[in-house]
């Protein structure tokens, strides 16, 4: 298995060195700051390089044992990302908002989830027989509302393997559930984060949009790598994003053999 290649220049294209304001720091980072400039604290990427590397290495490894990887970003300039990233590996995501007990409480989210696809079902099959405009107003409201939480999680089955967090103090609450439940977290750490919070912080810039784009890439593609090692036995080649949804189904050909 290979891991996708990144360096020390991409990481200072993308911004991943720049902080937040000094005064907004957190002192359970100062491991990982290199100084300050015009009072934004900087990064320091000596650190960030190997420590993101590791988190490629556990992203591919969950990804080769047919494990699932959860991305969760809910700030705005994330959504998107995390979504094209998260379907370009087959995996989920949570880029809206975090609902209390996603995980802790997996029996009553997944009710939610059976609701959310029976909604999709009536609306392909166009089946809103019997219903007045007002109540088929009612539907499309609801559907709309669960798809914006659980769309990116509808087709996960259960809990995930793995969750790789942008901006760990504004999804503390996904954190917190991931931790009761022993699931390990993957976590970008800006400087007013703690990175005691995660198993495996990344020292980054989280508001960035270059540096969520490329964060969000490199994991990609190491879970590519990971689903590449499960299904080659099979015969089955990853070769890119094109292929992931066949790469998907021979996934689940393995496991169900």
């Amino acid at each position: 298995m290979t891991l996708p290649t990144f360096t020390l220049r991409q990481l200072v294209e993308a911004g991943v060195h720049f902080g937040h304001h000094a005064r907004r720091w957190n002192p359970q980072m100062a491991p990982y700051i290199y100084g300050k400039k015009d009072n934004v604290h900087i990064i320091d990427l000596q650190k960030t390089y190997p420590m993101l590397y590791t988190a490629l290495a556990v992203a591919r490894d969950v990804a080769a044992k047919g494990g699932k990887v959860l991305f969760v970003a809910t700030k705005r300039q994330a959504q998107d990302i995390v979504k094209e990233s998260a379907e370009r590996c087959g995996q989920y995501y949570v880029n809206y908002r975090w609902l209390g007990g996603m995980l802790t409480n997996w029996k009553t989210v997944n009710k939610s989830i059976n609701r959310l696809v029976k909604l999709n079902e009536m609306e392909e099959k166009n089946a809103y027989d019997g219903y007045t405009k007002k109540e088929m107003q009612n539907i499309k409201k609801e559907q709309e509302k669960l798809a914006l939480s659980l769309d990116g999680i509808k087709n996960m089955g259960g809990q995930p393997d793995l969750l790789f967090v942008i901006d760990t103090p504004k999804e503390a609450l996904a954190i917190k559930e991931a931790k009761k439940l022993g699931i390990p977290v993957i976590g970008i750490t800006d400087t007013n984060a703690n990175p005691y919070d995660v198993d495996y912080p990344v020292p980054g810039n989280d508001d960035a949009i270059r540096a969520i784009q490329l964060y969000c890439e490199l994991i990609s593609s190491a879970v590519l790598d990971g689903m590449q090692a499960e299904v080659a036995a099979q015969g089955v080649k990853v070769e890119d994003a094109a292929t992931v949804s066949a790469a998907g189904e021979a996934f689940e050909n393995v496991e169900n053999a």
